[in-house]
């Protein structure tokens, strides 16, 4: 093959996986918005069936650069992988889509079972919800393990992956034993001060032992919702302006486009949807109001503000093809952070010294249980695929239980599974938001994130896209080793403070 062949092969891919990532994003958001799409799901790959067989995987493994040649392979798999299992899924989703629990009169339908939890339930409904879920969960398990087996068996039996592990680690250049290791050790780390705030909030919120509560009452829990009462603001658009400090403005951003208002058909569930970075970016919310509203919007704006502030001279490889997305969990977890911080608290949202206290201390340890959930999270699923057995949940709620302190119900393991390992990423995320943090504290002070300066490192950092891995940027940066350090100083705070009224 000659090099002007073989460029022209390289574009040809490229400029598919463009078309097939901006079709399945409309696909997305046609689907959130309670919309039927524009055509059946399978007519997303019209067109491309030749490009996507494994002898076109396997050509992909002859591109020269390692970084270009991971992002246009992988591109690849996720495409193929969506097409195999285009019939199981959408099998499984007609199933789904009726499976609700009955709770004293209210049907309470699997993607309304977070907002219900948050806002509608007591303690009583709670546990009745567990009653009902539990038989919803086993009558839909079959359709879940066929489509993991299906999963499992194109990446090892056609695509030649030693697991699925494997693939996860080549995918996002991770090394998931080192992680599973360090993650089991973090999380020995923060038992002590984490099961003794737990505990004494769940005494003071509900008057009973942590090991008496579920799943569903740590989703009311860390809603923060019982100082709901004391958000300033109704809707969250309203505390865009803050980011006038930045030289910043979200609502009218170019390439930004915020849907963040309640309409019925919604989707629950938030997300930064990315059509064309930077050209097009979409967040959407549902609000319910109350702090969670709050922290979900700012949560997706660290994803839409660096995805639009990406340089858009950079390579499309570099803007739009990342196989990874720790990076930008790392903005998304920061831009979180400063919601509730108390720069925020006192001058945006003028709450009283008492009252920033509180929510700061309820703040970090929802924070920490948070993350232990997704710690337990990833070493449930490093293990399960590690050799363990995919239609088995008791080894999951037994992890969960233990880490979390809630309890798990084994029959929604597979329900609770996120794909490729995404947890890791979470976990990653979390660790870079405290190392840039720490950095930007230490180069502007206390209270950097009301400084005009702020605004202008982090988008000289945003402008930087997908280009580097998450440990080669914050290297070339001078950000700091990517390391659970300042998360466990952090945290380690919690057990000098009695936990307040």
């Amino acid at each position: 093959m000659t090099p002007k062949r073989s460029q022209n092969e390289l574009q040809r891919l490229i400029s598919a996986l463009q078309t097939l990532n901006t079709r399945w994003a409309r696909q997305a958001l046609s689907l959130w918005q309670g919309q039927a799409p524009a055509g059946p799901p399978d007519r997303i790959y019209a067109g491309f069936e030749e490009v996507l067989t494994p002898e076109t995987i396997d050509g992909a493994a002859d591109i020269p650069d390692e970084q270009v040649r991971t992002r246009i392979r992988h591109g690849l798999i996720d495409h193929y992988l969506q097409c195999r299992l285009m019939p199981h899924e959408t099998e499984m989703q007609a199933w789904s889509r009726g499976a609700a629990a009955h709770v004293d009169g209210e049907k309470i339908y699997f993607p309304e079972v977070i907002p219900w939890c948050q806002k509608s339930s007591t303690l009583l409904k709670r546990q009745r919800l567990q009653q009902e879920t539990g038989p919803l969960c086993k009558l839909l398990k079959p359709f879940a393990v066929n489509y993991w087996n299906i999963v499992l068996e194109t990446l090892t039996d056609e695509l030649g992956f030693d697991s699925y592990i494997d693939y996860c680690s080549r995918k996002k250049g991770l090394d998931y034993h080192r992680l599973y290791r360090e993650m089991k050790a973090l999380i020995e780390r923060t038992d002590n001060h984490y099961f003794a705030a737990m505990e004494a909030w769940s005494r003071r919120r509900f008057n009973r032992p942590l090991k008496e509560l579920s799943r569903f009452d740590a989703i009311y829990l860390l809603s923060l919702g019982q100082w709901d009462r004391l958000c300033p603001v109704d809707d969250p658009e309203a505390t865009l302006g803050f980011f006038s400090r930045w030289g910043l403005d979200p609502a009218h951003h170019p390439g930004l486009y915020l849907e963040i208002q309640p309409a019925a058909g919604k989707s629950a569930q938030a997300i930064s949807v990315m059509v064309r970075i930077p050209q097009e970016v979409h967040i959407l919310m549902r609000p319910e109001g109350g702090w969670i509203d709050l922290e979900t919007l700012w949560h997706e704006l660290g994803h839409g503000l660096s995805a639009v502030t990406t340089d858009p001279s950079l390579p499309v490889v570099d803007r739009e093809l990342a196989t990874a997305f720790n990076l930008s969990e790392v903005y998304a977890f920061l831009l979180q952070r400063i919601a509730l911080s108390r720069p925020v608290l006192e001058s945006v949202m003028d709450l009283p010294e008492k009252t920033v206290s509180t929510m700061i201390f309820y703040k970090d340890l929802k924070d920490l249980s948070v993350f232990r959930r997704y710690a337990a999270k990833f070493i449930s699923e490093y293990e399960m695929f590690s050799g363990g057995d995919l239609s088995d949940g008791r080894p999951y709620a037994d992890t969960m239980a233990r880490i979390t302190g809630f309890y798990h119900q084994p029959e929604s393991h597979l329900f609770d599974l996120v794909p490729e390992l995404y947890c890791a990423d979470y976990l990653l995320g979390w660790m870079g938001e405290a190392v840039l943090h720490n950095h930007l504290q230490r180069n502007l002070g206390c209270n950097w994130s009301q400084s005009p300066e702020a605004g202008k490192m982090l988008k000289g950092l945003w402008r930087q896209g997908n280009s580097l891995d998450i440990f080669s940027f914050f290297e070339a940066n001078g950000i700091g080793e990517l390391s659970p350090a300042p998360l466990l100083e952090r945290w380690g705070r919690l057990a000098d403070r009695p936990c307040p009224d």
